[in-house]
């Protein structure tokens, strides 16, 4: 089709078209626009005509009769094989290189050849066995060594050929009698297949552009040998007698051989004895010739444009007539084509004498004798569409030509009046008949195979294009929908059957476009009244399927409604997606508006049912119950109908699922929030309380539908918020598990052995299986219970943050009472005498005395470890698990998260009121001077503090014959108010009471402590001695951070004494193999052989002590601690047992540096200090202890502490110690001196950062402050003091180990002169020193303090008043704070 065709074409010029008269004469499209009717009788006489010419067309069966066989002709054989071999002779023009094989000829010609003998060479012809044979023999003959090398040599291909000769006639003259010579002639042929190899070869080396010569000789050769057998393919070796022959079989015209007659028969419902007859009565008519008439007559009237055929006028574009008569004109040659096959006697009664020319109109190219030309050729050709014919039969003159010429209207035997009327009504026929007749339990069809092989030869017959075919089975089809004689998924079916292709035959029918969809056909290639029939067929398609959708739509939201996805189906996939479809935007929206329309009011009416079902008419019975079952209802039909239209959520512009949210919604939700106040006022007035799973049952309900409504409805907000209305309900849940908290736990401790589950085979407990049961059912009570709020999913970050601040609090008083019975059980089990203590209490004071003296003799006794008991560990264990899942809790419920977004409500205002708690952490650091207790000059103290009303409320550890102890242990003390601390410090005696060393108090006011600044006490006990006080004050806070930062203090503290109770049963073998008294006594040894080698010899020769006598001091030591590791070992987890060894590491360094210098202090010391062979040996014993703790296996594996935590700042100091120990005083002295000028430095630089960051609002103290400047003042307040582990700071491990890393770091960063001072205690001439040094670290202390006091006043708004009291403090001498 042409270009301008192509832009012409336009349907609405179409259908004007179909109205205008463009040319006269009947066509038929004009009989179709006149409603032609076919009534039952014509289209079954036309119907039988085209089925009885099918059986006249088919081809004649053949039969064989028996003939006498002809006497085979004797062939010839070639003579001498010297004449062929004159062809590889090279001419004049030809070199001798070009007659040469390629050098990897003969490796390819073995490789082909073992092909044919394996059966797998790919030339026909091959698989013969006699051929076989020969190349057998000729194989044998080429693979021997000596004709290899010279093929090699001279590649010529003469020996090949004279070889392979040789060997065939060997192979088939073996067995043969000496007359018989038939067997020569197979030498000839296998000779030839040879030849055809080696051409077959050359061609797939690519060497027979480089040798033609040779290539031609090949081919002579071949032609030569073939000249006595033509096909290589046929066996020539097999022989037989042809005795029969085949002749056709004549035509019986009876119905059983009619198979379409039948077909015919059974559609119109006529018996086969009718329909005999009724063939029987027009044999004479009904004939081959007839139907030649009329195909030559049809071929004129398609020529000539006349009626009886398609014609210009019938077609919108020129183009598309001309393209259509192109393709009519070889169909109509075959037809005429298949009836002279038949019969080909036709022919000669076609022309004659007396036939007069056809009218002068434009016919074929092709002359009279052309045509018949063609025709022959056609008729001698058993393919009827061979290529390169293209015939025309317009020189044919037949008898009745002059009535074609003189009458215009069609007058045929075969083909009907109006042919599409005609096929249309047949069609109707076969598509009923099929419904009918149809099996149930097969897939519906629209047609069968018999009714489609009648169609296609009906349109064979009478030239329907195939988009006829298809339109009226559309409109077949449509008509029995409308009629509701077929379902909406059969017209489905029917409209896909026509977009499909069809499987073409071997031999596809003669029509125009057979085998094309419908989507295929160009529309611009159909008749006017097609492509109008088509549009109006699918405009009352589309009509009909909308008013059935209609229909269906209005039960959508009915238990079991219709299903409405075929009419969808057919609608997008048939009608809306066909570009010959077209609607009108305002009948579109007018029929969404009505459907939308509707389907609202189903909606309601579907509200209105479920009001009924579920809420009871008197107001007093209503509960939460019925407003559930009723958000269960609405949300279970929106669920449906979601979920039924999930794939095609609107329909035709409306979606069933927003209208029934968009109508039922708001009436729920404001009826429900009637129903929930009505429910809870009731409850009140009855002083009766609503369940709480009935309030969390209504709450899911309502999010669900909350979710439903924001998704569908994302522009209106829900009727009411249902987090307000219905908080109370978990607040009260909150509070019953705050009050079952604290009991939960101490049954669960009740019921728990402590014992490890072990669950292997060998007994052995993993690390996850050394726990026992209580702290496991603690955290499942927590996070069961933070599950709980958790699966509310409740949608207000502001009431989740503060109902976990809630839980927070429950779970640290939780964890806060299991720690204290847990370490109130682990000291007493701690605290137990051993069996030798026991025996001992036994005794009488005259043994007590004999066991005493006993072992002041005998040291060298060895000392057996403590018996721990398993029970003991597992409860060391479950402190760690506690703070490990703690932390994942932690991390669960993200307290940052909660914190943040109260900070962003609350406010500023929120962070500065006054707290109505205050937590006084206080910190027994160390004693000085203590009163001696025990005969040896010593006491074992410990200290006691107490409230004023005589509670206890701490106990420290005992620190074994020590004066001067340090404990470093905290202790936290909730207060509202002041309170007064009484500590006292006892003298543990193994035996009797325990002995009275001193008492202090120190009153803890909130008010005293309103900068929340830590403070030190040196308080002076009312014997002798005093004790040093760590006093931090933070606010008691209502905040998630606090609370989790308290629960983990209190695991930290509880794990810490436990450890320190463990590591207090080794410490008196630690501080005794690690005593000034152990290394006298190791160096006395030298002595004490010095003395004898002098008595002895009179010489003077003091040995050195060895480094083996020096490793062998502490062997009882390692042995010791070996043996109770193997008892920990058992019971305790890595982690624990990580945590023990790090304390007694502690222990260890702390003992080390009792050896080295005196405690921190202004006073001089009585300590004296060691010598250097003494120092050689104290650094000695750090080393191996060090490599003990380290504990590398043979591989360099760690298996014990790793090195970077064993490399403490303590173990820095000590390290750093041997530096000054030597030293002169005055460099001493100039060396602290220099190191206090740059630590006053650093910290005036931090106070200036400080004072431009600062942050206000805080409950905590800053991260780097001074002394008190109030009350006695001790030197242990020297230095800059750190900032307390504050509550805030334990917030989880993450913040725990960065503040303990923090810690190590500034340790590292900042050196101090603390060690210097403490030397220079054992120097008696800097005690002047010590005295101002002591005096300028407190000026220093107290100048940072106030500045920082005064920072933070004027932070907070505080712009006058003295540092405790005035405008400071508000009601009842608080702070505002």
């Amino acid at each position: 089709m042409s270009s301008a065709s192509r832009h012409s074409y336009n349907p609405a010029r179409r259908l004007g078209s179909v109205q205008s008269t463009r040319e006269g004469g009947r066509s038929r499209a004009t009989s179709r626009a006149r409603q032609f009717v076919v009534s039952y009788d014509e289209a079954y006489s036309f119907a039988l005509r085209v089925a009885f010419l099918n059986y006249l067309l088919q081809p004649r069966k053949k039969r064989k009769e028996y003939v006498a066989a002809p006497k085979p002709v004797q062939r010839a054989y070639t003579s001498s094989v010297g004449d062929l071999m004159k062809e590889f002779v090279p001419t004049g023009t030809a070199s001798s290189s070009t007659m040469k094989l390629p050098h990897s000829f003969r490796s390819a010609l073995e490789k082909r050849m073992s092909g044919v003998l394996r059966g797998v060479e790919k030339l026909p012809g091959f698989n013969d066995a006699a051929v076989k044979r020969t190349f057998a023999e000729a194989y044998t003959a080429f693979t021997a060594k000596d004709f290899q090398k010279t093929i090699d040599k001279d590649r010529k291909i003469e020996p090949l050929v004279l070889i392979f000769y040789t060997s065939a006639t060997k192979a088939q003259g073996r067995g043969k009698a000496p007359e018989d010579h038939s067997w020569k002639m197979l030498v000839d042929r296998h000779l030839a297949m040879f030849v055809r190899l080696l051409s077959s070869i050359l061609r797939d080396l690519g060497a027979e552009s480089g040798r033609p010569e040779l290539m031609k000789s090949l081919s002579t050769l071949e032609n030569k040998l073939l000249t006595n057998d033509q096909d290589l393919y046929i066996d020539t070796g097999q022989q037989g007698d042809h005795s029969f022959v085949e002749v056709e079989v004549p035509l019986s015209y009876e119905l059983k051989d009619m198979p379409m007659v039948q077909v015919v028969a059974k559609i119109f419902g006529l018996s086969n004895s009718q329909v005999q007859a009724d063939i029987d009565s027009n044999l004479t008519f009904w004939t081959e010739e007839a139907a030649l008439k009329d195909y030559k007559a049809y071929q004129f009237r398609l020529s000539t444009n006349m009626a009886g055929s398609l014609k210009r006028s019938d077609f919108d574009l020129d183009d598309a007539f001309v393209e259509w008569k192109k393709s009519e004109t070889p169909h109509l040659v075959r037809i005429m084509a298949e009836i002279l096959a038949v019969r080909p006697e036709l022919r000669g009664q076609l022309t004659g004498p007396d036939e007069k020319p056809l009218p002068l109109r434009p016919q074929s190219l092709y002359g009279e004798e052309q045509a018949y030309a063609d025709l022959s050729k056609l008729l001698a050709n058993t393919e009827p569409d061979a290529p390169g014919f293209d015939l025309s039969f317009g020189s044919l003159a037949l008898d009745d030509t002059s009535s074609i010429r003189n009458v215009d209207e069609p007058n045929y035997t075969f083909i009907p009046a109006d042919p599409r009327s005609f096929y249309k009504t047949i069609l109707q026929y076969c598509v009923s008949y099929d419904l009918l007749h149809s099996d149930p339990s097969l897939p519906f069809l629209p047609l069968s195979e018999q009714s489609t092989e009648l169609l296609t030869e009906l349109a064979v017959r009478w030239r329907i294009p195939q988009f006829t075919r298809h339109i009226t089975l559309a409109e077949v089809t449509t008509k029995k929908f409308l009629d509701q004689e077929i379902t909406a998924e059969q017209l489905d079916v029917c409209l896909t059957y026509i977009k499909e292709p069809v499987q073409q035959p071997k031999k596809p029918p003669l029509v125009h476009g057979y085998g094309l969809p419908l989507p295929e056909l160009d529309p611009s290639s159909w008749t006017m009244t097609e492509y109008a029939t088509y549009r109006q067929t699918l405009k009352e398609l589309n009509d009909a399927l909308l008013r059935d959708l209609f229909t269906l739509l209005m039960k959508c939201y009915e238990p079991k409604p219709p299903s409405v996805a075929v009419v969808m189906t057919v609608l997008h996939a048939h009608i809306y997606s066909d570009p010959a479809f077209s609607q009108r935007e305002a009948d579109a929206a007018e029929y969404s508006q009505q459907l939308a329309n509707a389907l609202r009011g189903q909606a309601a009416q579907a509200y209105r049912r479920a009001l009924d079902d579920n809420i009871p008419r008197s107001q007093e019975d209503w509960n939460f119950l019925h407003v559930v079952e009723l958000g269960k209802a609405v949300v279970a039909l929106c669920e449906r109908i979601k979920k039924r239209y999930r794939k095609n959520p609107e329909i035709m512009g409306v979606s069933p699922f927003k209208v029934l949210v968009e109508t039922m919604f708001p009436s729920f939700e404001e009826d429900a929030h009637e129903f929930i106040k009505r429910v809870i006022q009731v409850a009140k007035e009855r002083e009766t309380e609503v369940e709480l799973q009935d309030g969390f049952d209504l709450y899911k309900e309502l999010v669900e539908i909350r979710k439903i409504h924001v998704e569908s409805l994302p522009n209106k907000p829900f009727a009411f918020h249902i987090e307000s209305l219905l908080d109370e309900f978990v607040w009260r849940w909150i509070k019953n598990a705050e009050h079952r908290m604290e009991e939960f736990v101490e049954e669960a401790i009740k019921q728990d052995q402590f014992q490890a589950r072990a669950q292997n085979a060998d007994g052995i407990p993993t690390d996850d299986e050394r726990h026992s049961v209580s702290i496991i059912d603690t955290f499942t009570l927590f996070n069961q219970t933070v599950d709980q709020v958790f699966q509310l999913e409740w949608d207000d970050d502001v009431h989740h943050a503060r109902f976990m601040t809630a839980l927070a609090k429950a779970f640290a008083a939780g964890l806060g009472r299991y720690c204290e019975i847990v370490e109130q059980r682990f000291a007493k089990e701690m605290d137990r005498q051993s069996a030798q203590e026991a025996a001992m209490a036994a005794q009488t004071a005259q043994e007590k005395f004999l066991q005493y003296a006993k072992d002041a003799w005998n040291t060298r006794e060895k000392v057996e470890p403590f018996q721990f008991y398993p029970e003991s560990f597992i409860k060391l264990n479950n402190i760690e698990y506690a703070m490990q899942a703690l932390d994942k809790l932690e991390k669960t419920i993200n307290v940052d998260g909660c914190a943040d977004v109260l900070r962003r409500v609350d406010g500023p205002k929120a962070q500065v009121r006054k707290p109505g708690k205050y937590v006084f952490t206080v910190k027994i650091v160390e004693a000085e001077d203590l009163k001696a207790c025990d005969p040896s000059g010593t006491s074992d103290p410990y200290v006691v503090l107490g409230d004023e009303y005589q509670k206890r409320l701490a106990k420290t550890r005992i620190v074994m014959r020590n004066l001067n102890p340090r404990w470093d242990e905290s202790i936290d003390i909730t207060v509202t108010g002041p309170i007064n601390i009484i500590a006292t410090i006892w003298d543990y005696d193994t035996f009797g009471d325990h002995d009275f060393v001193g008492r202090t108090s120190i009153k803890l006011d909130p008010v005293h402590f309103s900068d929340y600044l830590p403070r030190e006490f040196w308080l002076d006990l009312d014997t002798q001695g005093r004790l040093l006080l760590r006093v931090s004050m933070e606010g008691e806070r209502d905040d998630i951070e606090f609370y989790f930062g308290k629960a983990f203090r209190h695991l930290k503290r509880t794990e810490r004494d436990m450890v320190r109770k463990i590591t207090d049963k080794l410490n008196q073998h630690i501080n005794a193999s690690l005593s000034r008294e152990a290394l006298r006594g190791l160096l006395s040894k030298g002595l004490a052989a010095s003395m004898a080698n002098l008595w002895k010899k009179r010489q003077p020769n003091t040995p050195a002590v060895t480094p083996t006598d020096v490793e062998n001091a502490l062997q009882s030591l390692f042995t010791y601690f070996d043996e109770n590791f193997a008892i920990m070992k058992q019971t305790l987890t890595d982690a624990t047992m990580l945590a023990v060894m790090n304390r007694l590491w502690k222990e260890v360094l702390m003992a080390i540096e009792s050896l080295l210098v005196p405690p921190l202090s202004e006073k001089p010391s009585a300590q004296k200090p060691l010598t250097q062979a003494e120092l050689d040996v104290v650094f000695r014993w750090l080393e191996l202890l060090f490599e003990f703790f380290n504990a590398k296996d043979e591989h360099g594996e760690v298996l014990g502490v790793p090195a970077d935590v064993l490399k403490s700042p303590k173990w820095h100091e000590l390290a750093s110690l041997n530096f000054f120990y030597f030293d002169s005083t005055e460099n001493l002295i100039r060396t602290s001196e220099r190191m206090a000028a740059a630590t006053a430095q650093r910290q005036q630089q931090q106070m200036q950062a400080s004072n431009a960051g600062l942050a206000s609002n805080r409950l905590s103290a800053p991260p780097t402050f001074g002394s008190t400047f109030s009350g006695a003042g001790g030197f242990g307040s020297l230095g800059t003091i750190r900032r307390g582990k504050s509550i805030m700071m334990s917030r989880n491990l993450g913040t725990m180990r960065r503040a303990k890393e923090e810690k190590r770091k500034e340790a590292q960063a900042e050196p101090s002169d603390d060690m210097i001072l403490r030397i220079l205690r054992m120097r008696p001439e800097a005690v002047n020193y010590l005295k101002e040094r002591h005096r300028q670290k407190e000026r220093m202390a107290a100048t940072q303090a106030a500045a920082l006091i005064v920072q933070r006043s004027v932070n907070q708004g505080w712009n006058s008043g003295p540092a405790f009291g005035g405008a400071l403090y508000g009601r009842n001498n608080l702070p505002k704070r």
